[in-house]
C-alpha cells in the first residue's frame, strides 16, 4: 500500500513537472518553425496540457481499466469547468475577447452531447471512438482555416506576448520537449500503476479513483497555466486552455482509449458524472459566449458557484462509494 502511495505522489510531481517542460519547449519549437501564434495557443498550449490525461487513460485502457480510463476524461473536464475555472475566476474575472474561443464553446457543447449519445449503452465502441477521433482530425482542420481569417485574435495576441517572455535557444527547446514527452510516458505509468493499486486495496470502485484523485492530478497543468494567465490579465489563454483541454480530453484522449480497447462504463456514469459534465459545459457556454449584445464573461459570483458545484459533486462521489 505505502508502494501504490508512494508510485502515486511521485506520479503526479514528475507529471507536473514534465507537461511544464514538453508545452514550453513544444511552444518553443513550434514558433521556430513558422507556427503563427494562435495556432500555438489553440494546439499545443490548449492540447499539450492535456497530454497527461491521453498518456494516463491509454495506459489505462491498455491495462484494462475502463473506469480508470473513463473517469479520468470526465473527472478532468468536470475538474477544469468547475475548479479550475472557478477558482480562476475567483482571482481574477475572466472577459472572453477571442472569437476563436466563442467558436470552439459551441463545438465544445455539441461534442460533449455526440459523447452522450455515445454512451447511451454505458459502453464505447472502437468505432463510436474512431468517430471521435475522426471530430478530433476535423476540428485540427478548422484550426487551421480559422488562423487564416483572425491572424490579430486577442488569442494570439496573448499567446506571442508570452513567448516573447520566454527566451530559449532552438536546441534547448527540442530537448526540453523530448526530455518533457519522456518523462510524462514515466510519470503517466507510476500514476496508473499506484492508482490501481490502491483502489484494489482498499476496495475502491476505479472510476471513483479516476474521477478524483487522478483527474486532479492530470488537470494540475491546466491549473497552472490558467491561474498563472488570469493573474497576468490573459483571460483568453485562462478560457483556451480550458475549452482545447475539454476538447483534447473527449475527442482525442477517449477517442484513443477506445480504439486500444472499447471502454465499458457503470450505470453511474449515465445517471452521475456525464450529466454532471454536460450541464457544467452547458453553463459555461451560456456564461462564457454572451448573449444579446453582453460580451462573454467569468465573474467572481459565477465563480465562486463554478468551484462550489465541483465541492458538491466530490461529496456526492464520497457519500456514493461510503
Amino acid at each position: 500500500m505505502i508502494l501504490y502511495l508512494f508510485s502515486v505522489i511521485a506520479g503526479f510531481l514528475l507529471l507536473i513537472w514534465s507537461a511544464d517542460r514538453f508545452v514550453e519547449g513544444s511552444s518553443i519549437t513550434a514558433k521556430r518553425l513558422g507556427m503563427p501564434p494562435l495556432l500555438i495557443g489553440m494546439i499545443i498550449v490548449g492540447f499539450g496540457t492535456s497530454t497527461p490525461e491521453l498518456l494516463v487513460s491509454a495506459m489505462s485502457s491498455y491495462s484494462g481499466n475502463s473506469g480508470i480510463a473513463i473517469g479520468n476524461a470526465l473527472g478532468s473536464n468536470i475538474c477544469n469547468i468547475a475548479l479550475i475555472l472557478g477558482l480562476t475566476s475567483m482571482i481574477n474575472p475572466i472577459s472572453v475577447k477571442s472569437i476563436v474561443l466563442k467558436k470552439e464553446l459551441p463545438a465544445l457543447t455539441f461534442i460533449t452531447f455526440v459523447l452522450y449519445f455515445f454512451m447511451r449503452d454505458k459502453y464505447l465502441s472502437r468505432f463510436e471512438s474512431g468517430v471521435l477521433l475522426l471530430f478530433f482530425a476535423t476540428l485540427l482542420i478548422w484550426s487551421l482555416l480559422q488562423n487564416k481569417g483572425d491572424k490579430e485574435d486577442p488569442l494570439g495576441k496573448e499567446i506571442n506576448n508570452n513567448l516573447k517572455q520566454t527566451e530559449m535557444p532552438f536546441y534547448k527547446a527540442i530537448f526540453w520537449m523530448i526530455t518533457g514527452l519522456g518523462f510524462l510516458l514515466l510519470s503517466s505509468r507510476m500514476l496508473v500503476t499506484g492508482a490501481v493499486g490502491i483502489a484494489t486495496a482498499m476496495g475502491i470502485d476505479d472510476i471513483i479513483i479516476g474521477l478524483t484523485v487522478v483527474a486532479i492530478g492530470t488537470s494540475l497543468p491546466e491549473l497552472a497555466s490558467s491561474v498563472a494567465a488570469a493573474r497576468r490579465n490573459e483571460h483568453d489563454i485562462a478560457l483556451g486552455n480550458i475549452i482545447g483541454s475539454n476538447l483534447f480530453n473527449i475527442l482525442a484522449v477517449l477517442g484513443i482509449a477506445g480504439v486500444i480497447n472499447p471502454l465499458s462504463a457503470g450505470s453511474e456514469v449515465l445517471i452521475r458524472d456525464l450529466p454532471v459534465m454536460s450541464g457544467l459545459t452547458v453553463s459555461l457556454f451560456i456564461i462564457g459566449y454572451g448573449f444579446r449584445g453582453r460580451p462573454g464573461r467569468i465573474n467572481r459570483f459565477e465563480g465562486t458557484l463554478l468551484f462550489m458545484s465541483y465541492v458538491c459533486y466530490t461529496a456526492w462521489l464520497i457519500i456514493s462509494q461510503i
